[in-house]
């Protein structure tokens, strides 16, 4: 039982669960807006977005986490700038910026001769290297993005299915769309160092994804989607210490493989209650059967 109990044994595992429950978090509550409002294009645009802020920021000897902050930021401007005029639909501009974004990453990486481990870190992720500081900026991040998705639920909801009905309602649609996009820029931004930009997006959509057969309401969702990020977690992190893998690849695996698990779950749930229904349903529009008195005497 000793090998069961070892990994926990380590401070370096410790903090990295910790840390990655707090990303879990964040990730489960701006997730399910990203999946009811289909902006997984937009999570990945922005993960991507930060690679010229970091690349700068390690070219300057400045934190990593900073320059793709303010590159991240820049990028969901651009954004929003660009939906504003209305002259490019929104998959596209994103588009557009994704490849800008990247393309100048690439142009400033190229000129680096020692940005490789940082590039592997930032892409990847190093959830092990986890410090104090880090964990705090963790919980900063998670508490913000509950108190903005507490706050404007309304408004996201009311966003989400019509935007004219959120305008008769006074809930600022266009705000509501502006805040979800710091949103998911703050769930990126905050993530990347525990699996990276490239992986982020898979702890954004799977746990919601694994979530949603199982819930009725937005909060609840979000509740179940930060568990099933937990869980995908510890679990990424314990195949990482016994099995020798990458952990920030291991744990974006885990959660696609408990969305693939959940999602087969429902569907045979589904494939058992549909017998069932049906001899319900046989059973009620069945005549019912006269009395025998009634039967005899003609009635």
């Amino acid at each position: 039982m000793h090998w069961l109990m070892e990994p926990f044994s380590a401070d370096f595992f410790l903090r990295a669960l910790l840390g990655g429950a707090l990303v879990a978090i964040i990730c489960g509550v701006v997730g399910t807006w990203v999946v009811v409002r289909g902006m997984a294009f937009l999570g990945e645009a922005i993960g991507h977005g930060m690679l010229p802020g970091v690349a700068l920021a390690t070219i300057a000897g400045a934190p990593a986490v900073v320059g793709g902050a303010i590159s991240a930021i820049v990028m969901s401007a651009l954004i929003s700038a660009l939906q504003r005029r209305g002259r490019l639909s929104y998959d596209t501009s994103i588009g557009l910026l994704f490849v800008a974004m990247l393309s100048l990453g690439v142009i400033v990486v190229s000129h680096s001769r020692s940005f490789a481990t940082d590039a592997t870190a930032m892409l990847f992720g190093d959830i092990l290297a986890l410090d104090t500081g880090n964990l705090m900026g963790l919980l900063v991040a998670a508490i913000a993005t509950i108190v903005v998705a507490a706050v404007l639920h309304r408004s996201f909801t009311a966003a989400a299915f019509d935007t004219r009905i959120a305008l008769t309602l006074g809930l600022r649609p266009h705000i509501a769309q502006l805040s979800l996009v710091g949103l998911v820029t703050l769930a990126v931004v905050s993530s990347y160092q525990a699996v990276g930009s490239l992986l982020v997006v898979g702890l954004l959509l799977a746990p919601a994804v694994a979530a949603t057969p199982w819930t009725a309401s937005t909060p609840t969702r979000m509740v179940a989607a930060s568990v099933v990020g937990m869980l995908a977690v510890g679990l990424g992190l314990l195949c990482s210490w016994y099995a020798g893998t990458a952990a920030g690849a291991s744990i974006a695996a885990a959660a696609i493989a408990l969305a693939a698990l959940s999602n087969a779950a429902a569907s045979l749930s589904a494939m058992r209650r549909r017998p069932a229904m049906a001899s319900r349903e046989h059973t009620t529009n069945e005549p019912t059967p006269l009395p025998v008195s009634a039967s005899l005497s003609g009635k």
